[in-house]
């Protein structure tokens, strides 16, 4: 069993609009560089119940930067037609500098001769995050839209929300006029 989750927040308060949290079985087998095929299931049958059409998705996981160049967040922004960036934890692929410690600092990821996303700090003296292009957007402004979505976590406000959404610990769902339901 599993849990997809998937949050709106509008923007630029990144006030909560909507959550939609599905759990089912996942059908696809565990193979390294293959997540995506047990993920995108559950995480698009939640983006298929939302209200609000999302125009930009932040993804818990890798885009572009990934050994076959098909992460979580290339696959959603294909299957949803809509600009997606990846927001990874911890790097699949590729090498970097380490980025200074300071908000906003980082370092380019290279694979292969390739530059596949940034290793970005996202909060002072925290270990970066690696943003890579998903899908409809370049690097430059995948950057500029992690930074702007993060309010003193490491991870942006979407995908920090949607994992608390995911684990149960997200109660509160709000409707289109912010009020609580």
């Amino acid at each position: 069993m599993a849990t997809g989750a998937t949050v709106v927040l509008n923007y630029p308060e990144l006030r909560l609009v909507e959550t939609k949290v599905v759990s089912g079985r996942v059908a696809f087998p565990y193979v390294p560089g293959l997540l995506s095929f047990r993920e995108a299931p559950l995480t698009l049958a939640a983006c298929e119940r939302l209200g609000v059409i999302p125009d930009l998705i932040l993804v818990d996981g890798q885009g572009i930067a990934h050994p076959r160049r098909m992460g979580l967040a290339s696959h959603l922004g294909l299957f949803l037609d809509t600009p997606t960036i990846g927001c990874a934890k911890s790097l699949l692929c590729g090498s970097h500098k380490q980025p200074s410690d300071e908000l906003g600092s980082y370092a380019e990821v290279v694979d292969r001769g390739e530059t596949i996303g940034v290793a970005l700090r996202t909060k002072s003296a925290a270990q970066p995050i690696y943003v890579s292009i998903g899908h409809k957007v370049d690097l430059e402004t995948a950057i500029y839209w992690v930074l702007a979505c993060c309010r003193g976590y490491r991870l942006p406000e979407p995908c920090r929300l949607a994992h608390l959404a995911a684990v149960g610990g997200l109660k509160v769902e709000a409707n289109y006029q912010g009020r609580l339901l």
